[in-house]
């Protein structure tokens, strides 16, 4: 049987923006109900619960679920010199957070920048934050993880090596996301069988071959060929069900029991 756990995401209300006025613990329950066993939430989201990490805490058990991870956003897209200070205080504050919770992760976005002008010396700037904050992390029993997506500087193949050849694995690991990988033009299984040996979560959402993002099974994602290669490598982490599609900006909570289902009908 396998050891991987089935989570999801809370973008699927965060791209909402201001029109979403719900609580996290609406969220919560909306999990449960649908049969998750965790969830990933961001500094976005945490909304009432973030001073108050026990208080979480105490909300996830009593309906039986873990916090799969916490990803801490910044508006920086980590390649802001000016703003090392501000962003390293963010991982300080949420790594404290993040102490109430057993094995804990702590998501940070791959670089970005809105120019790719100097997007080299960008990312490489990034890559020296990320080292920061990883060993703080390490210091607090806390595995960080880095996230590109297709909004990002680090979107080709060529990208993806020039990111993981300089970042120290044991300051930070990998968290693939199919549908990004396969927005960003990149074909999926060999983007991560390059990267196997560091992926230690990973983000699963669909997208059809001209971007649009639709559900899980509906896009060009081969789930199943992404399960076997994962289980394959003895991988037992959190894979974390997103949904960012039309249909769900319109219908959140159908959206997650959908792809729930969808992963349930592929053996998760």
């Amino acid at each position: 049987m396998s050891k991987i756990r089935v989570g999801c995401q809370t973008y699927t209300w965060e791209m909402l923006g201001s029109k979403w006025q719900g609580k996290v613990t609406d969220i919560l329950d909306w999990l449960a109900e649908a049969g998750y066993e965790g969830i990933e939430i961001t500094s976005r989201m945490i909304g009432e619960f973030a001073e108050r990490p026990k208080d979480l805490r105490v909300e996830l058990d009593r309906r039986g679920l873990a916090l799969a991870a916490f990803a801490y956003v910044a508006a920086s897209g980590y390649t802001d010199s000016d703003r090392w200070d501000e962003d390293l205080a963010g991982v300080r504050r949420w790594l404290a957070f993040l102490r109430e919770f057993p094995e804990p992760i702590l998501g940070l976005g791959g670089p970005s920048s809105p120019s790719r002008v100097d997007a080299r010396q960008k990312i490489d700037h990034a890559i020296r934050f990320y080292h920061a904050a990883g060993r703080l992390a390490v210091a607090e029993g806390v595995r960080i993880r880095i996230h590109p997506n297709s909004h990002s500087l680090v979107l080709s193949a060529e990208d993806y090596d020039y990111l993981f050849d300089r970042l120290d694995p044991s300051l930070a690991g990998f968290c693939p996301d199919t549908g990004h990988i396969v927005r960003g033009g990149q074909e999926l299984l060999p983007c991560l069988r390059r990267h196997l040996a560091r992926i230690i979560h990973v983000h699963l959402k669909d997208v059809t071959a001209d971007g649009e993002w639709v559900a899980m099974g509906e896009g060009s994602c081969d789930f199943p060929a992404v399960m076997s290669l994962l289980e394959s490598a003895d991988y037992t982490g959190w894979i974390i069900a997103e949904e960012e599609s039309e249909a769900a900006r319109w219908d959140g909570v159908a959206a997650i029991r959908k792809n729930r289902a969808y992963l349930r009908s592929i053996g998760y």
